[in-house]
């Protein structure tokens, strides 16, 4: 009865952890957590965000991991609520063989608890809970069409619009994969998972719009947490992104469609008029909403970045009706110092208060010149 009850509490803390998503019907749910700070601060995820200086695309899109990532390191860190932490670190390398490589490692930490039997009594002992999963990660590209040359406008200009200086040549088709082995552990209860991502985007010739379509968590569990149990499901997603880099402005706006796989994301509200019991669905707009988040980055520097978002499925699952607040917006910035790029990100996910990410990134290349590197 004890292994139910302590299951039972973990998966619920999950699913609470996975707020953007729909909770409490899958195992490993942390799979769905942001880590990185940028995404935090653009609604809590993106998957068509052309950036060759940031390593941390591809975790939300395998395809996004190019060949400018080479010899870079993506730190990210959350110190999250009540002793619960969680990360992602990342990697990417050169191999002689073709596409784009990358692995790293995803976590969650969640603590030290006190063992306690079904009714309440403390055994005295005290137990560790924790999830991990690798993710190796592979991509290429198709290019076509003519490869243009570049034409130079004055220094004046190319100092505030560095992108509107260049035609930069063919069209992309990028694909990749990130395959993740999972492990799970709840106290002495473990289980063994395996998922993967699969992605495609189309990027422009200019390289300032950018389509992307992308199935994660694709995959099962391997064993369960205690002989007996049957498989769980894991939280397959299928989304869609846009992103588009105005050409004469430093602004660049993006919008990601998630559970594409499915389209009521809420249940029919309950009203009961004495013996008469109704129940309503929300309007199509409000059901679209839930699928969309939005987020815009202002790009006064190469060196600096504000950003914000709005995700309207966690405005509606963790809202309080006497109060909205700003639940569901997230805001952040991001400093790029020489070959290192710091970002913090804070969303707001409730009244109680707000998530805090941090993520650090570092260019491991020699002769690194920063004035040589720019984003795609």
């Amino acid at each position: 009865m004890r292994k139910y009850f302590i299951l039972i509490v973990l998966h619920t803390l999950v699913s609470q952890l996975a707020f953007s998503q729909i909770g409490g019907e899958y195992t490993y749910d942390f799979l769905n957590l942001t880590n990185s700070a940028r995404m935090a601060a653009l609604g809590g995820n993106q998957v068509a965000l052309n950036d060759s200086l940031d390593l941390n695309v591809s975790f939300n899109n395998p395809s996004l991991l190019s060949s400018g990532m080479k010899n870079m390191l993506a730190l990210n860190y959350v110190d999250y609520f009540a002793g619960i932490n969680y990360g992602y670190a990342s990697y990417a390398f050169k191999t002689p063989f073709p596409g784009n490589f990358a692995m790293g490692m995803h976590y969650i930490n969640y603590g030290k608890f006190i063992e306690a039997l079904p009714s309440g009594e403390r055994t005295g002992a005290t137990f560790n809970a924790a999830e991990y999963a690798l993710n190796i990660i592979w991509s290429n590209e198709f290019k076509w069409g003519e490869i243009q040359k570049k034409s130079v406008l004055p220094d004046s200009t190319s100092k505030v619009y560095p992108d509107s200086i260049t035609v930069p040549g063919q069209r992309r088709l990028a694909y990749g994969i990130n395959l993740k082995p999972i492990l799970s552990s709840f106290e002495s209860y473990q289980s063994i998972g395996i998922a993967a991502d699969l992605g495609v985007s189309y990027i422009s010739r200019n390289g300032q719009t950018v389509a992307a379509l992308v199935a994660r968590n694709i995959g099962s569990q391997i064993t369960t947490y205690y002989d007996g149990a049957n498989r769980e499901s894991i939280p397959f997603d299928l989304q869609f992104g846009i992103s588009k880099k105005l050409l004469h402005a430093p602004i660049r706006f993006a919008a990601t469609m998630q559970h594409l796989q499915k389209w009521n994301l809420a249940k029919p509200v309950e009203d009961k008029t004495g013996a008469i019991t109704t129940y309503t669905e929300e309007k199509f707009t409000q059901k679209f909403m839930r699928h969309l988040v939005l987020g815009i980055e202002l790009l006064p520097s190469s060196n600096f970045t504000i950003r914000a978002g709005y995700n309207h499925q966690i405005r509606q699952e963790l809202r309080l009706d006497e109060k909205m607040s700003t639940v569901g917006f997230s805001w952040g910035f991001g400093v790029r110092i020489s070959r290192f790029q710091f970002s913090y990100g804070s969303g707001r996910y409730h009244l109680a208060g707000s998530s805090n990410l941090i993520s650090v990134a570092i260019n491991l290349n020699e002769g690194y010149n920063r004035n040589n590197v720019s984003s795609e």
